[in-house]
């Protein structure tokens, strides 16, 4: 287990819109870049192996830039193709608030980053005691068949709080602003506020497209 006095000041970082990661959650990715293949090379010769996925995004004036916040994971699965593209998974560690990209000739971002406003995320997995996983669940079932989705709903019945929550934080197809929202969530339970509100807005959406 990585202790705050592991994580790095310096980690490189994949720019990925749509892609969140979380705390505690896999992130599997298909890298064929050559500038993160690079990365991926780099990263392996590292002791800690953590590579920062951050979402693009605009300022206001519309030049591109980076988020404030993104989560950084462990690099644990790899697995090359024939082609020399890498297969690999991220397990993610810890939220970080990006500060600077570094100066050099490295082909991807490096950049610096710090830790400290995300103290929870190295403990044990969060909880959410004010859940109501039957009126969630309905929810859920509303919006995936407005979406022509499918689940084990088996699975999502037993699982954690944590577990459920931030799999489909990563998993539903939302848009990047949204999936941002839900990473910067400061627990759980807000993490859980914000996703029903976000499922409640597309189905609400979706309604009001079926009556024109």
């Amino acid at each position: 287990m990585i202790k705050a006095c592991d994580l790095p000041e310096q980690i490189p970082l994949f720019p990925l819109p749509g892609a969140l990661l979380l705390p505690r959650g896999r992130l599997p990715l298909h890298i064929f870049e050559p500038r993160y293949l690079q990365m991926i090379e780099d990263c392996l010769k590292t002791r800690h192996r953590l590579i920062g996925m951050i979402q693009p995004c605009k300022t206001r004036e519309g030049a591109p830039t980076l988020s404030a916040i993104g989560c950084a994971g462990r690099l644990t699965g790899f697995s090359e193709t024939e082609d020399g593209r890498y297969m690999i998974t991220l397990s993610g560690i810890s939220r970080f608030r990006f500060g600077h990209e570094e100066e050099g000739f490295c082909p991807y971002i490096r950049a610096a980053v710090s830790w400290a406003d995300f103290p929870r995320d190295l403990g044990p997995a969060e909880h959410d005691a004010a859940f109501d996983r039957d009126a969630f669940l309905d929810l859920l079932a509303r919006y995936f068949q407005a979406q022509g989705l499918d689940t084990d709903w088996d699975s999502l019945k037993d699982a954690e709080d944590e577990l459920l929550i931030n799999s489909l934080a990563m998993l539903l197809p939302l848009e990047t602003e949204e999936k941002q929202a839900l990473l910067e969530a400061p627990c759980l339970t807000t993490r859980r506020e914000t996703l029903v509100t976000l499922l409640e807005f597309h189905l609400h959406g979706r309604c009001k497209d079926c009556k024109q």
